[in-house]
């Protein structure tokens, strides 16, 4: 198996143990933030193992550093794939709620809630459920990634 693939699954591991265990008794929004984080180390990881693909199709393929041209890359790669395109929009929502201004609410309760400010505007609130939600769509990517894509 591809070594960064495997990255992106141990880091998986790591987010369902944050998830699963330290969220349950400690019910802080730090391990929700690293959570997020993790699971954008994930994509990451992700990304080198697609774009590894890739170069042994075209010898002359250069990566980009930047997180949103990654996907704009990506984006015009899969242009059909819309699975691909819609996990890349999480991606970036996941990069936008690690990288915003956040308040804090119910901490140490059930109902822990992290409240980032996306923009002046919106405000996105990420509680234990929503956090479940995303762990499982992590899954599924890497699962959609290793049938369909590498």
């Amino acid at each position: 198996m591809n070594e960064y693939l495997e990255n992106a699954e141990n880091e998986l591991k790591r987010v369902d143990h944050l998830v699963y265990v330290s969220l349950k008794y400690t019910r802080t929004v730090d391990v929700i933030r690293s959570a997020i984080e993790r699971m954008i180390a994930a994509f990451d990881f992700s990304f080198h193992a697609i774009f590894e693909k890739v170069k042994k199709r075209r010898k002359n393929f250069e990566a980009p550093g930047q997180p949103r041209k990654i996907c704009e890359v990506l984006k015009g790669l899969f242009k059909d794939d819309k699975k691909l395109i819609d996990y890349l929009d999480f991606y970036l929502l996941l990069r936008d709620l690690s990288q915003a201004k956040f308040d804090r609410r119910e901490e140490y309760r059930r109902h822990v809630t992290m409240i980032s400010h996306l923009d002046n505007e919106k405000a996105y609130e990420v509680n234990i459920d929503i956090l479940y939600e995303f762990y499982d769509r992590m899954n599924q990517y890497i699962a959609y990634l290793k049938e369909e894509v590498l």
